[in-house]
């Protein structure tokens, strides 16, 4: 079969594979799907929407990768894979679903990557973009795959992307484009850790303008780059750049040594979260939004669900929803971030399936600002056992039951934080169903 200059061919059949397949199926291009599974999720979709399109399960062909105008290939599979370098020796080009949004999309785009923050950063200056009266699309890595965000009617594009797409995006263009910051990730895909941070660095690849981090050196551009640069860091705010001042005692985000807003006015809390803040105002300037509008929003932003998400306030309680913390490290991370902005101490709500974690790891987490720790699910008592020397620790029957102990645990100035440490299932069928559960207890208050 010789289908050379002919065929489109899509490798993984994914949410975002079968949203490539869209695109140029509804382009009237023909288009071949593969996927290296027997089962992929959204072959019958294909097979019931596409009948045209001719889809290969269980492995790649080489020949028809040989003889394709093209090859889109999914973020989940290594461009080191031996049938795609076989492709790419024969002069196919091999580009990701990135590189075709690139190609296609009109509005202006801001383009975020980085190790961490990336989702926090990327929702917070898309709702800034909101706020402002812009039509805007988010998505990308985080939520919608990006060829479906393609649309005339756009303003504004605000993308979150990984470093397996920015394998495969040779040419971004992008308006606006940062590396928010760099740390050890995914090496079991790359050789090294310098492999890694350049393939983030594809991000820069023709960019009109630059956000660096100034506290993350790898966050700066490989080469320099003659273009618009504006940065953000935790220190001093600089020349015109972003960062924090002091005034009277009290920490404000701040451009050019002028006080903005004061850190206790936002609901997002934590050192890293200032950081995101700066991030998002020091892009949202970038790409031409109103320093007033993005305050606006600050202060309103409660953070992404389920990740130290501000749920409310209640006879001077806060209440804050970190159901995705799992694990004991995640829970630690969620109670130093918080301690600094909380006015008086925390009420812990922490348990459910361990998974056989040693708890004793959070002890100076929790000897640090949690006044009360109320205890439930599964492995309960483990953590009574693990942490009642440095902390008081109130077991709990049910769920609704530790909810109801951590609010008469609270007094004014307080906050009540859901970080459990542990997976949901014993309980709940999810991190998001525990989530959800513990914010609805909090809108009944």
């Amino acid at each position: 079969m010789n289908i050379k200059d002919q065929h489109i061919v899509v490798i993984g059949l994914g949410k975002t594979g079968y949203s490539v397949v869209s695109f140029f199926a509804d382009r009237g291009e023909s288009v071949v799907a593969m996927d290296t599974r027997e089962q992929a999720p959204f072959a019958q979709a294909v097979n019931n929407s596409y009948p045209n399109v001719r889809v290969i399960l269980g492995g790649l062909d080489e020949q028809v990768l040989c003889n394709a105008k093209k090859i889109i290939l999914s973020p989940g599979l290594a461009l080191a894979t031996k049938e795609i370098q076989a492709a790419i020796t024969q002069g196919v080009p091999v580009i990701g679903d990135i590189q075709v949004f690139a190609d296609y999309a009109k509005a202006p785009v801001v383009a975020i990557t980085g190790s961490n923050a990336k989702s926090t950063v990327t929702t917070l200056l898309g709702d800034m973009a909101k706020d402002a009266g812009l039509n805007v699309a988010i998505g990308g890595n985080l939520g919608t795959p990006a060829l479906e965000l393609v649309n005339d009617n756009v303003q504004l594009y605000v993308m979150e992307l990984s470093s397996f797409q920015l394998e495969t995006t040779p040419n971004l263009n992008a308006d606006v484009a940062t590396v928010l910051n760099v740390s050890p990730d995914h090496l079991d895909r790359y050789n090294s850790y310098d492999d890694y941070w350049h393939a983030k660095h594809n991000i820069f690849n023709g960019c009109k303008a630059i956000v660096v981090n100034r506290d993350d050196k790898r966050s700066a551009p490989l080469k320099e780059l003659n273009v618009k640069t504006i940065t953000f860091g935790m220190g001093e705010s600089i020349n015109h750049d972003f960062g924090i001042v002091k005034q009277n005692g009290e920490s404000y985000l701040a451009i050019d040594h002028q006080a903005l807003i004061c850190t206790k006015q936002l609901k997002i809390k934590g050192t890293h979260n200032r950081s995101n803040a700066l991030a998002a105002m020091a892009l949202g300037s970038a790409a031409g939004l109103s320093l007033d509008s993005m305050l606006t929003t600050l202060q309103d932003y409660p953070g992404l669900e389920h990740r130290c998400q501000w749920v409310g306030k209640h006879n001077g309680v806060e209440f804050f929803n970190d159901s995705k913390g799992t694990n004991v490290g995640a829970t630690v991370a969620a109670l130093e971030g918080l301690q600094s902005d909380v006015e008086g101490s925390i009420v812990l709500m922490a348990g459910g399936d361990g998974k056989g974690a040693d708890f004793s790891y959070m002890k100076q987490a929790i000897q640090s600002g949690v006044k009360t720790l109320i205890a439930y699910g599964r492995d309960k008592a483990l953590i009574e056992s693990a942490l009642s020397d440095v902390t008081r620790v109130v077991l709990a029957e049910n769920f609704e039951d530790a909810f109801e102990k951590a609010c008469n645990s609270a007094s004014t100035g307080d906050a009540v934080l859901l970080s459990p440490a542990c997976a949901s299932f014993d309980m709940f069928q999810s991190f998001e169903h525990r989530g959800n559960t513990f914010v609805q207890l909090v809108e009944t208050l």
